[in-house]
């Protein structure tokens, strides 16, 4: 009899888990139990906005020399510790689930392939790189006059906020932007912040654990809120915003979307939901590389552009000593991550799950995006792009 009931009881919750499959998109339980593991095919399972391209498309120059393939293959990265030579460079991006792999120095694509299965015409879901983006935005938005500094209180434009806690008045823009606001978040917040199909209401339900500034956290509240403070200070969805001040005016290739918590709430995924190709990935890592430039017009004030990227140190309060971050050189700076080189050179790149890089090289005056469906052999990708960075300014240094 016991095991009757048993079976009854397993084969009533798989009917029920199966009967409200329909309302799958409306419970973010549902949506781990169907979906599972966050994927580099979400942008198939949430629904999007699209972002439209503009009539003119911006196509950088192309001069694909075959030197690049060797320098690049002299690049050395770690594995497990154990430091080893790239070599053959079609092999190893194919090897370390690599899908794109762009190289642009000097307004000209240098070198450009994809891999497993995708082309240049493919989507790549960028996760965190949507931040970046967002934060740009934000940027965007104060040179129109639309905000006033990243050093606004929140409840300027989120006053709900400071009506169930004042403390709340506390934290600027900018606290959010440098993931240092004090909010409370565990490792179990990732999972709604991912999947709930409301992200505004539990973003207001958030609570503060600390003062502002006191540590690092990262912390997917802080991009949601991030939107939540462009909606109201543009008047527009997030998405739309971008389309017009980013994705027509830079000339995008292709249309794009951003992916939203749920058709009903209708709210961009702030953390991570861009959904593109990766030649226009990089078009975002040329504007800085040029100081806010693009087309002889300034998109964006090359003083914004000084101060995102700003990582000199000490830069944050103190980092998670669990994390891969706390010993390597890097800093971050509004939603962008620093890495400082052997010779006191900043990089920079926006980065996202399973590897989605757009990397920014000022001091070689290039740009590498990496789109991929995970890191592969590679412990740490960013030492890696540095590497590729000098070994191509030392091999021109050879040509010219």
């Amino acid at each position: 009899m016991r095991l009757s009931k048993l079976v009854f009881l397993f084969l009533f919750v798989v009917f029920l888990v199966f009967s409200v499959g329909a309302q799958a998109t409306d419970n973010y339980i549902l949506r781990v139990l169907f979906w599972g593991e966050s994927d580099t095919d979400d942008y198939l399972r949430f629904p999007s906005r699209a972002i439209e391209r503009g009539p003119i498309i911006y196509e950088f120059k192309k001069d694909l020399r075959p030197e690049v393939t060797d320098w690049l293959g002299k690049a050395r990265f770690s594995h497990k510790g154990d430091n080893q030579e790239v070599g053959d460079l079609q092999e190893f991006l194919t090897a370390n689930q690599t899908t794109a792999f762009i190289i642009i120095k000097d307004d000209i694509i240098i070198y450009e392939d994809y891999f497993n299965g995708s082309c240049r015409g493919s989507i790549n879901t960028s996760f965190s790189v949507a931040k970046t983006f967002a934060s740009t935005l934000i940027g965007l938005a104060i040179n129109d006059g639309l905000i006033k500094s990243v050093e606004e209180s929140i409840v300027n434009y989120l006053p709900e906020l400071e009506k169930a806690d004042s403390r709340f008045a506390a934290i600027t823009i900018k606290h959010l932007l440098n993931m240092a606001s004090g909010l409370r978040y565990r490792g179990r917040d990732d999972t709604p912040t991912y999947y709930h199909p409301d992200l505004k209401k539990i973003a207001l339900n958030v609570k503060v654990s600390e003062e502002p500034e006191r540590h690092f956290l990262y912390n997917n509240y802080n991009p949601i809120l991030i939107g939540m403070i462009l909606e109201r200070a543009t008047g527009m969805p997030v998405a739309k915003y971008l389309e017009e001040k980013i994705w027509k005016p830079l000339g995008m290739e292709y249309p794009a979307s951003w992916s939203i918590d749920s058709q009903k709430s209708g709210f961009e995924k702030m953390e991570s939901g861009i959904n593109a190709r990766s030649i226009d990935y990089a078009k975002l890592g040329y504007l800085f590389l040029n100081k806010g430039r693009w087309d002889d017009q300034q998109i964006l004030p090359e003083s914004w552009i000084a101060e995102a990227t700003d990582f000199s140190m000490p830069k944050l309060p103190a980092f998670d000593k669990k994390s891969w971050y706390a010993y390597k050189n890097v800093s971050y700076n509004y939603f962008w991550w620093g890495f400082c080189d052997d010779q006191e050179n900043w990089h920079y790149s926006a980065i996202g799950k399973y590897g989605q890089y757009i990397f920014v090289s000022p001091a070689t005056n290039l740009i590498i995006v990496r789109n991929g469906f995970g890191e592969g052999k590679v412990d740490f990708w960013p030492e890696l792009l540095i590497n590729m960075a000098q070994q191509i300014a030392r091999g021109y240094e050879c040509l010219w």
